[in-house]
Parts: C-alpha cells; structure tokens; sequence
C-alpha cells in the first residue's frame, strides 16, 4: 500500500513518516481532505517541506479549521478577504489585552495561508509579496484604529490646523512604512520599519487633563508597537523597527509633519533619501499623510539629474562590500554578493539620480521600476531580465528559508534536512542543483552592481609595478647570500633578521597548508608588502610589526586582497606601523580595522562629536537592541576604527595633544550614550519603565558621571574609565510592565548590564575597563544611587579625596534632566567653605602617600623619573590644582564650571588665585608631561623616562608646590 509520502526524496519522505503519527494521531480529518479538498500528498508535500506548518496543524488544528471553512487554500489571499477577516477577529474586542490576542490569532491564520500558499508554489512571488504587505498594513491599521480611539477616550482628541485647510480640526496619526513594507515587498518572516507623524501642534481636548499633541501621539505609537511587537502567549504580531525615524534610536517617536520636513532638509543624509525611496502612507490619516509624502518628495527625488549622488553610491558600495568581509556575509542571500540587496540598490541609484526628472521612476515597487529602466533605455534588456529573474529567484529562496519555521533569516542552510526542503520548494531535484542556480544568479548580479556603480579602485587593471627580485626573495628562489645583500641594498637595516622572520613565516605550518587561492593570494601580497616597506627608515622594525599582522589574515586572505587591490592603503599601513608598534598590534589584533586605511582623508581627520553620534547610529541602525552580542562587536568595532583614526592622526601632526583627549573623550561618551540607550531598551523591555514620583514613566532618569581622565577629558588610549551612576526616579516605587520589578533593583540591573557590555572579553577584545571604585562607599557601596543619596553622602560622608575627585567629575551620558541635577550637586558641594589650612594637610598627606605607593623608590631616582607620579610630576600638578578648586570656589563659585586641568588652571588665574604667568607655565609644563606619555603608549613605552629628563619644568612644578602648599 502506497504512501502519501512516497513521492518525495529519501530523506524527506522519512522525516514526514516520523512526524505523520504526531501531527494526526487519529488519521487525516476529513475537513482537511473532503472539506478543504486537500489530498494526504498535498499534507505530506507541506509537512515535508515547512516545520511551521506542522506545528500549526499539530497545535492549532481548531483555528486552522476554522480558517479553511472560510476560504480555501487553493483561493488567493486578497486585501479584501484579509480586512473582512481581522474585523471577524476585531468583533469582540473589548480591551488592549483582547487586541492583543485578536491581531496574534489573526496573524496565526494569516501566516499559515501565506506560507502554505507560497511554499506550495500555489501563489506565485507578486501575490506572497502583495498579500503579506497587505497582512501588515491591515493589522497596523486596525491595532491604530481601536488603540486610538481608546486613547482619546483617556486623553481627549488631539487638535491641531488640518494639514490641507489650515482649519482646526480633530488630528489623527499617520504611519509610514518604509523597505520592504513601503514597497508593498513584505517579506513573509519579516520585522517592519516605522515612522510615526502627526499633522501639527495642538492640545488634546476632552480629557481629564490636556496633552500636548506630541505627548499623544507618543503614548498612541508606544501603545502600537506594545501591541505589534509584545511577545504574549499567542507570539507577536510584528517586530517593530522605529530607528529609521529622524535622529534613530535618540529621537521622538512621534514627529509633527513640519518638525519632519525641516530634518529632512536641514539634516538627511544620503542613507535617508535611500530609505524615502520606499516610504508609503500605510495606516492611519491617508488624506494627511499624503500632504506630508508631497512635502517630502524634493528631499527624494532633486529637479535635476542628480549625478552628484554617484559620489555617495561608490561610498555605499564600499560600505556594502566592507560589512559583508566583516561579517563573513557570503551565505546570506540579502546581504552577500550578488544578492537582493545589490538589485535594491542598482534600482534606488536610478531612482534617486533620475527620478527627479523621469516622473515614472517615482514608484516603490522594485519589479515596477525594473521595467521603467528598460522602457527609458537606462538599462538594457538583458540586464533588465537577468536582475528580474535574480530577484525572483532570490525572493522565492528567501521565502523558503523564511517559511521553515516561520523566521526572519536570510541565510542558506547547514543541515541536510534543511538543504533538501529548500531545493524541494525550490522545485529542484537536490540541494546541488538548487545552489549551481543561485550561484549563477547571484554570479550575474554581482557583476551587473559592479559594472554599474564601479569605483576607480575597480577599474585599476594592470602590473603590480613591484620589482621581480621580492618575488624571487618572497618564494626562496634567491640564495642565502644574495637574499641578504638585496635585502641590505633595499634599505633593511638587519637583513639577518629580517630575512629569518620570512623565512620562518614562508616554513610556518599555516602557510603550508594553506588551500591553493589563499597560497595564491599570500604570494601577490608579499612582494608588494617588501616593496613597500623600503619607503620607511625602519623597514626591518616594520616588518616585524607587520607580520603580526600577516599572521592574523593568513586565513582571512580576503584581508590581502583589500590591500592588493588599494596601493593606498598598504603605503598607510606600512608608514602607521613604522611610526607605532601600538597602531601594529591594534591593526593585527582588529584586521577589519583595515578598512579605515582606504580613505587617506578620513584616517588622518578624525570626527567631532556629532559627526562620531551620527556614524554609531547608522552603524547601529539594523541591529536590534536585543541582540546584545552583534551590539557589543559592532561597538568595539566602532571604538576602535576610531581609535586608530586619532592616533594616526596624532603620528601625522594633524592633532594637537589637547585635541587628541577630546576625540578619545568624545568616543567613549558616545559609545556610553549608546549603551546606556541599549541597557534601558533591554531591561524596559522585559520589566517595564521605571516610574518617578508623580507616576509618570521615567525617560531613563539615569546618569553616567565620568571621573578621573574622563571626567577631566584627558582619556589616553589605554586609559580605563572612571564611572559613577545615578538616577532620579522614586526608589520606593516600581516599573510599570507586565513583571513589575523595584525601581532601585531595575537602576541596579541597569548599571550591572551597562557594566557587562562595557567590560566584557568578546572575540574583538574589551570596549573599555570599567573602574566604579568612586561610587559613595567605593566597592562596599550600592552600584547606583539616587541623585539624592549622591548629595547627602557627598555632604556627610565623603573623604577630602573625594571632593578632589569631585573636582574632575562630570557628567557624560544619560538623561539631560539627571545630567544637570549632578552639575548641581557637584557645584553646590565643591563650593562649600572650607578649612584651607586642614584641607592644604588632607591634600600633601594623600599626594604623599600616593608617591610612596606608586612612585619612583629614592635609591632610584637618579636614574628613572615617572612622569606622572613623581616630585614635579602631573600628579603635583593635579593635586595643587584641585587643592586650590576646593579652598577658593567658595570665594570664586566660576571656577567649577569646567572639570579639567587646563581650563581650571585658566580659571584660577582669571580669579587671582594664582597668578596669571604661573598658570600658564603650569599648564606649559602640563602638557609636554602629558604629550610624552601619549607619545610613549604609541610606541608601548610606560611613563618612566631618563632621570634627568624635563628638568626645567620639574623644577618649577615643585616651586609651585613648594609655595601653595608647604610654604604657607
């Protein structure tokens, strides 16, 4: 007797068999056969081909029932059927926790159809596509329709001018979507990006209190995303993703239509008209929001053909082409080579350059525009067809990989099971045969996205121009004696040596098993790395520092040929590692690094502030805050690349020793914003937000204060950071979520998580040590206080040290509110009056117990002198100076507005605490200390210098103690 499995491969026909008995214990029903007309083959094909469909029927047998006596599987998903469905599901609804419930059911049943139909290949890609956009814009649209009435019915209805009238008149929200949602090209496992608008400014009116507009809608678009995004018993509807809206993650989540427009105009960015491209009203006021698409629409698309975006397009392409080296990205069909994202972009490049002129490129849908090319004679035919087809197979391959299990991935399989389920729903024989298809596919795409957004460094063809004798010497055809000679010739200051570490790098175990494109690779890249080297005066010493590096890429050659292909950049990173052993370790220890040396001008200037905030969060856009582990690499990544750019700065002279601690102070208090923004997400996430006294939810309410070199904007390259964290929310109150936890045990965790994201040992290394021993208490005290506590411990607890810490304190990340409560205390505290003359005893008694711990022994201080630690040190200095903040802000409240030494010597001197020419020398003599010990770390050399080194500025930084605090 034949089986209904019998039809399908081996292995497949064996796991349907295994599973059959579990997913109908008593036999087929006969409303999945006779009713819903749906043979026991077409059961086994859907059993063997999703694990999402078995489990659907397996567990939720009565819903898909149900569903099925509604409509067939073998009809269509409409957006007709779709919106008489949910309101079926809406009927009863009669709170937020029954819509919740409502849109998961609705989804549960929506999917099933969807996916069965696609993986079935009963519905072709345009209805797969068009019904689960249709799915989306529907739920969004329903979950916004009942949770705003219910939120006037709260809060009273926002008022506000009517966008096309400009009379006053009720206001609703308008939701954007944007990618795939936008263009109607949903993805059947897909998370949503978002934007939140409302036409204008105005009050709610009809509630207990009146709300700004704004407040409205934020609470309205908190709610939606709770009810899209919460996970319940019954899963979630969509993963929401706001951080396309303006400003990301750190932005308002609702934005007025004009506060949209003029971001837009004065501060998008290239990747932002990309994202506009796809931008769609998909809920909420359709008349209004198509006043605000109309608004935006010159920020899109310019009047002109807009050539000058080729410039960012070959940027882009160099982004792309970086992201999927570092992230090892060649499996996943969206992202790697030759895969849907390049067709995106091929699209959106003509989109932007010419649809500003050619009207019919204005459209959202990618196969739509695909045909417009063609018809504008943008692209040939061919080209046109073979994208086409590309896409198309890549969709249908993203939806099987999708439709498994009912998840958001793009990546090929790496089981058997897998493969074979891919390639049967793919309609081939094998896996083999399946992946020869999108190898070919993705073959022409990437040559296509290539050939249209080619760079310069794409188009170099030709010689290496390296000379023949480094190949011979690379590949050991010279002998021993000749090697060395050349060697010496080409500048190589020990050939003997230098010619060892080749010779032992060439016989290594690595290289010698090394497959033949990565030997092929290796024996391009040395010839043109030894003839480099002979650029620089070290080139043996160079070399060394260099073969740290070459040793990390051995298998990574992918590294090699970044700097075959960019002669640029190998001559950068040669002369980087001349100048500094630091820079070599760091690029060997971090090879995506690498990337930085592409562009000369970029390396050697360094960004400010906003421009670092701007570069995390378009680092940062794709990757959702609960996914701490990808958070916690690309930050490191972020750090570092940074990092580098500044000190090849400081080696190039284009950074001056003041400006080098800012943009390392600058990199560490935006990577704390960013964590703080991400540990708070996280913990909001499961427990709610923590509320203050009045019962309003808490806007973090949270605080980093940076002490010690931080807090004083004097962070070296290695330096550690000093933090202290406080909050202003009630203490005895708890978070508002659905596991409600203590606000001081939520502020506790917060601090603990942002501790382990900082702090933790990841394959990409530490992002910063974190030192929290100047919290009130030190190690014995709580990890986060209250701005209160903060003040009463610093009022009657705390150690002269630590209002001289106090004196370089600052705060640095978190809650503007808390930020400037902290200034507060610190300015109220640093201004009380004081003893002078006890204070002057606590000060010399702690610098001299410091000295003897950490200082030069006497017996040695002829010969070795630390320049932080010992007589006529930077410590002397730092201390005199807080000594002096500590006796005169009293007197003189000005001088703590700043928290570091040079502006604070500058400050004393203004006030006529010290006089005006010995601050100036102090500060002099400050920062030639400090410049040798930055110049030191490049070359990994500590703070110990010659005994009789910098004996003028020695001797009159120990006048000056002399004078302020022996001889009074």
């Amino acid at each position: 007797m034949s089986e209904p499995w019998d039809s399908l491969p081996t292995m497949l026909a064996e796991d349907v068999s295994a599973c059959w008995p579990s997913v109908f214990p008593e036999g087929v029903p006969e409303w999945l056969t006779d009713a819903a007309g749906l043979s026991p083959q077409d059961l086994a094909e859907a059993l063997a081909r999703s694990l999402f469909l078995r489990q659907a029927l397996e567990r939720h047998a009565d819903q898909i029932q149900a569903s099925l006596a509604a409509r067939s599987l073998r009809e269509p998903t409409t957006e007709t059927w779709l919106a008489e469905r949910l309101a079926w599901f809406m009927d009863t609804v009669d709170s937020e926790q029954a819509l919740q419930a409502a849109l998961r059911q609705f989804r549960r049943e929506t999917q099933f159809r969807i996916i069965w139909r696609d993986l079935m290949k009963w519905a072709d890609l345009h209805e797969t596509i068009a019904a689960t956009s249709a799915f989306a814009d529907i739920s969004i649209d329903g979950a916004l329709d009942w949770l705003y009435r219910d939120t006037c019915e709260d809060s009273g209805t926002p008022w506000g001018p009517d966008p096309i009238t400009g009379e006053d008149a009720p206001q609703k929200m308008v939701v954007l979507g944007m990618g795939k949602l936008g263009g109607r090209e949903l993805n059947v496992s897909s998370d949503i990006d978002l934007i939140f608008a409302f036409p204008g400014k105005g009050e709610t009116r009809g509630g207990r209190r009146a709300l700004d507009n704004q407040q409205f809608f934020i609470r309205l678009g908190q709610r939606l995303i709770q009810a899209l995004d919460q996970i319940t018993g019954d899963g979630f509807v969509f993963r929401v993703d706001m951080r396309l809206r303006p400003y990301g993650q750190s932005g308002a989540l609702a934005l007025s239509f004009a506060a949209l427009e003029t971001y837009y105009q004065d501060q998008g960015r290239d990747w932002e008209r990309y994202a506009m491209v796809k931008a769609r009203v998909v809920a909420g006021d359709q008349r209004a929001g198509q006043v605000l698409m109309d608004t935006l629409r010159p920020f899109v698309y310019r009047k002109y053909v807009d050539f000058s975006a080729f410039e960012s397009l070959r940027s882009m392409k160099a982004m792309i082409s970086r992201e999927v080296r570092r992230k090892g990205l060649e499996n996943n069909i969206k992202l790697g080579s030759g895969g849907i994202r390049e067709i995106e972009f091929v699209v959106q490049a003509f989109q932007l350059i010419r649809g500003g002129r050619d009207r019919e490129l204005q459209q959202r849908e990618l196969q739509v525009i695909l045909k417009e090319l063609e018809a504008l004679e943008l692209l040939p035919s061919a080209v046109v067809r073979e994208l086409r087809d590309a896409y198309v197979f890549l969709r249908n391959l993203e939806h099987a990989l999708q439709g498994m299990e009912d998840k958001q991935t793009q990546v090929l399989p790496d089981n058997a099971l897998s493969d074979a389920r891919v390639a049967r729903v793919m309609g081939y024989d094998d896996w083999s045969a399946c992946q020869q298809a999108l190898s070919d596919h993705r073959e022409r795409v990437a040559t296509h996205f290539s050939n249209i957004i080619a760079t310069e460094e794409d188009e170099q063809n030709g010689d290496s121009g390296v000379d023949d004798g480094w190949y011979e010497l690379w590949l050991a055809e010279m002998d021993g004696p000749v090697a060395l000679e050349w060697l010496a010739e080409q500048g190589f200051e020990n050939p003997e040596h230098s010619d060892k570490k080749l010779t032992e790098l060439r016989d290594s175990r690595t290289v010698q098993t090394l497959q033949t494109q990565g030997r092929k690779r290796l024996n391009q890249f040395m010839p043109l790395l030894l003839s480099a080297l002979t650029e620089v005066d070290n080139a043996s010493e160079t070399l060394d520092r260099v073969l740290q590096l070459v040793e990390a890429i051995l298998r990574r050659t992918a590294y090699m040929v970044l700097l075959l292909e960019n002669p640029g950049a190998l001559t950068q990173l040669v002369r980087l590692c001349s100048d500094s052993p630091w820079i070599a370790s760091l690029l060997a220890e971090s090879p995506l690094l690498l990337d930085e040396l592409l562009n000369a001008e970029s390396l050697y200037t360094p960004p400010a502030k906003a421009e670092l905030q701007d570069d995390l969060r378009q680092q940062m856009l794709r990757i959702p805050f609960e996914d701490l582990e990808d958070q916690m690499e690309s930050l490191r990544y972020f750090k570092k690349a940074h990092v580098l750019r500044v000190a090849a700065s400081e080696i190039k002279g284009t950074l001056p020793l003041m400006k080098v601690s800012d943009y390392l102070t600058w990199i560490a208090e935006v990577v704390l914003d960013h964590v703080v923004d991400v540990a708070f997400a996280n913990l909001v996430n499961r427990h709610g937000y923590p509320r203050r006294a009045d019962g309003s939810a808490c806007d973090t309410d949270f605080a980093i204060i940076g002490y010690g070199k931080l807090g004083g904007i004097e962070l070296g390259y290695t330096s550690d950071l000093d933090l202290v964290f406080v909050h202003q929310a009630d203490p005895q109150l708890a978070t508002d979520g659905e596991k409600p936890i203590d606000n001081a045990v939520f502020y506790t965790r917060l601090g603990q998580r942002i501790v382990h994201i900082l702090s933790t040992q990841t394959p990409s290394g530490q992002l910063y040590e974190v030192d929290m021993r100047l919290r009130p208490s030190g190690n014995s005290g709580l990890l986060v206080s209250t701005l209160q506590a903060f003040e009463k411990y610093q009022l009657n607890d705390a150690w002269t040290w630590e209002h001289q810490a106090l004196a370089r304190a600052r705060g640095v990340a978190g809650c503007p509110d808390t930020l400037a409560g902290f200034e507060n205390v610190r300015h109220q505290i640093l201004c009380h009056t004081r003893d002078k003359a006890a204070l002057r005893q606590d000060v010399v008694e702690m610098r001299e117990k410091m000295r003897t711990g950490l200082g030069t022994p006497e017996a040695k201080q002829a010969e070795v002198f630390h320049i932080k630690h010992d007589h006529g040190g930077i410590i002397d200095i730092e201390f005199l100076v807080q000594y002096l903040m500590l006796a005169w802000s009293a007197e003189h409240p000005e001088l703590t507005q700043w928290s570091d030494n040079i502006r604070q010597l500058e400050e004393l001197g203004r006030a006529g605490v010290l006089a005006v020419d010995d601050t100036e020398k102090l500060t002099e003599a400050f920062i030639t200390l400090r410049s040798t010990i930055h110049r030191r770390a490049l070359q990994n050399m500590n703070s110990q210098v010659d005994g009789d080194a910098f004996p003028e500025e020695r001797r009159f930084i120990q006048s000056m103690w002399q004078k302020v605090m022996i001889s009074v």
